[in-house]
């Protein structure tokens, strides 16, 4: 029976702590919530940090990576290196950017993505990832890199805004990525297929609070510092506002006598196209109307270009300029130096810190909310002094996109709600060191029959409570059934 409960206890699902045991020394700088959740990830060794934006994910980042005994990777989007380096060194944390590994230093080094392939992931201790939504696309070959090079690595951080909370592909590439569960394995212990589909998946009615449980053990997802129990004051966002404009189109849609409401992808795409330049002016006038500093986040190369044109002060980043030509265009406008700066959110929308701004445009929209949000939260995000205001730009004819995104943002907001509420408690205590954890108990029984045998069996939760917070593992398991049958 013994060996029987060794197979169990292997089929179990086990999250032991590789971090730390002694106490970190974290920069008195840091708020509490931020030392509470460095201390956690520390402890932890392998963890995720879900912090919404503004909440202060570099230093942590940083703070995380200064403790981890050995050589620290960094890989971060485009143009969010430099910034890094420059938040380093407010809190007296030297980051050394580089492009290959020949450019490597003892401590923290950080570089792009795109630079992975010049790496030797074996000389690093740690690895921090940076905007960790890139595992989003489980399919990708970035993913796919990343999760390979670093799968030996002893300590790994993975640091994101609250991902999408109805996306488990993307908490699955992070729990693959942090060596926790594979994709695959969590898809088949809390999940089933919906309908036909296989690409859309829901938890099992019962399984929802094992499933809360066991992201929570590798996981703190936090939208304000009071989710896990730490006060607001400092994290209040001043008031944002959005300002629709819908642009009446002139060109009759192909095969109508008159313009038509777009009803596909496809259509909503040529809408787009065929009202650029209705669109870029009347976000020209606005921007040359004011003094202040303005972002225009456009989607098409051909806006971008007309914008260009239209406003004698504003600077094009496009995706073919070089890294040096974006970072730059980054640190003037962050700097003051550029008053309006024209790009695309896949290019500037993800990780970049502009509190510096309060107004932005947007020349259209995508369908996906994700780069909108990000996009939103450049400069609507903690820290934020003033008011922030959005201009939303479209034409009549690119169909329902806007009431798409506002959808999509409803049921964000509703399951982020539910996510944080699911974890709140179990985040609170582990990350005050009061920690509630379980063991599992086996219970076995055996029935036989005419060459048959069958070994049934329940897990018993025990909790327990770690005043310390020394212990740090959970152990989760369904009920089980083995079937034998003997020839």
């Amino acid at each position: 029976m013994s060996s029987y409960l060794e197979f169990l206890e292997r089929k179990a699902i086990v999250d032991h702590p590789s971090g730390l045991e002694s106490e970190p020394k974290l920069s008195p700088k840091l708020f509490g919530f931020q030392s509470d959740i460095c201390k956690w990830a520390l402890r932890r060794g392998r963890a995720a940090i879900f912090a919404d934006c503004g909440l202060g994910k570099t230093i942590m980042q940083l703070e995380w990576a200064r403790n981890i005994p050995g050589d620290v990777l960094i890989l971060a989007p485009l143009a969010v290196s430099s910034q890094t380096v420059r938040e380093g060194a407010k809190f007296g944390i030297i980051v050394n950017p580089c492009r290959t590994q020949a450019d490597v230093k003892p401590g923290i080094n950080i570089t792009n993505y795109e630079m992975l392939d010049h790496f030797d992931a074996s000389k690093f201790q740690g690895v921090v990832l940076d905007e960790s939504s890139i595992l989003k696309s489980y399919a990708g070959k970035t993913r796919t890199e990343i999760i390979e090079a670093f799968g030996n690595t002893p300590y790994r951080l993975a640091a994101t805004a609250t991902p999408s909370p109805n996306d488990f592909m993307e908490l699955g590439n992070h729990s693959e990525f942090l060596g926790v569960m594979s994709r695959s394995e969590m898809l088949a212990m809390f999940f089933t297929h919906d309908g036909a589909e296989t690409q859309k998946w829901r938890l099992k009615g019962h399984a929802q609070n094992e499933f809360w449980k066991w992201v929570c053990s590798w996981a703190v997802m936090i939208r304000k510092p009071s989710d896990i129990g730490h006060d607001d004051v400092a994290f209040n966002l001043p008031p944002l506002t959005f300002h629709e404009h819908m642009i009446r189109a002139t060109r009759p849609t192909d095969g109508f006598l008159f313009s038509m409401p777009a009803a596909s992808l496809q259509e909503r795409i040529s809408a787009r196209r065929d009202t650029v330049q209705e669109r870029s002016e009347k976000c020209a006038a606005i921007v040359n109307g004011s003094r202040d500093q303005w972002i225009v986040w456009c989607n098409l190369n051909s806006e971008s270009q007309a914008l260009a044109k239209l406003i004698p002060d504003g600077v094009e980043v496009a995706g073919s300029d070089s890294r040096e030509f974006k970072e730059k265009a980054i640190s003037d406008f962050q700097e003051g130096k550029i008053r309006v700066i024209i790009s695309k959110g896949s290019i500037f929308g993800f990780g970049i810190n502009l509190q510096n701004c309060r107004h932005m445009a947007f020349v259209g929209l995508s369908d996906s909310y994700e780069e909108f949000y990000q996009s939103v939260r450049r400069c609507w995000r903690f820290g934020q002094k003033k008011e922030v205001e959005a201009h939303i730009i479209m034409a009549d004819t690119e169909g329902a996109v806007l009431e798409n995104i506002k959808r999509k943002e409803k049921d964000a907001e509703q399951m982020a709600s539910r996510m944080v509420e699911n974890m709140k408690d179990l985040e609170t205590a582990a990350l005050h060191g009061a920690t509630q954890r379980v063991k599992t108990e086996y219970k076995t029984r055996i029935e036989k029959g005419d060459k048959w045998e069958m070994r049934l069996g329940d897990c018993v939760e025990v909790a327990q409570t770690i005043p310390d917070g020394k212990l740090h593992y959970s152990i989760y398991s369904p009920p089980f059934a083995s079937l034998y049958v003997y020839s």
